[in-house]
């Protein structure tokens, strides 16, 4: 299989109509479901098992759940008019710090449904004059609408369950 792309290193085509929103939509809803069917013939060895000393699948899930918060914060951001996005902590600190290996897989997944729930709720009650603003994302210096930005969430989303799946080939 051939190698991947670093995120860091991704550059993304934005400027995405809003009649993309419901296909886009659609894969955010579905992450959940899609990183639950993925995990479940693991063992608790498996989802701590760590590869090229980077984050175990124990971590790329808990990494999903610390960062919906940044997604809520941004779609805040957007909401209130802002000029530009918040940014990210580019170090991740928050999933470094938070020992995710130590937590119960079950409960990190649990938590990761609630927390995509409620942010998908939140952008089924968009208004039309928010789906047209845009705001500057602070790392990719481009403009975001709401539909760029939740493309941009699920390319991650995709990301972490790719990688994921690469753990998974080399410990299942």
């Amino acid at each position: 299989m051939t190698g991947r792309r670093r995120w860091f290193d991704r550059r993304f085509e934005l400027g995405f109509p809003a009649e993309a929103f419901p296909d886009i939509l659609e894969r955010v809803r579905g992450t959940p479901a899609r990183l639950e069917e993925r995990v479940r013939v693991l063992t608790p060895d498996e989802f701590n098992a760590i590869l090229d000393e980077t984050w175990s699948i124990q971590e790329n899930i808990g990494h999903l759940l610390d960062l919906e918060l940044l997604w809520a914060g941004r779609l805040d951001d957007l909401v209130s008019a802002a000029a530009e996005l918040r940014a990210a902590d580019l170090e991740n600190r928050k999933t470094h710090e938070a020992r995710h290996n130590e937590r119960d897989p079950e409960d990190l997944l649990h938590h990761f449904r609630e927390a995509r729930t409620a942010t998908v709720a939140r952008l089924e009650e968009l208004s039309d004059d928010v789906m047209q603003r845009t705001a500057l994302h602070p790392r990719l210096q481009q403009p975001m609408s709401v539909v760029d930005l939740f493309f941009f969430v699920a390319e991650h989303d995709d990301h972490h369950l790719a990688r994921i799946s690469e753990i998974m080939r080399s410990v299942v």
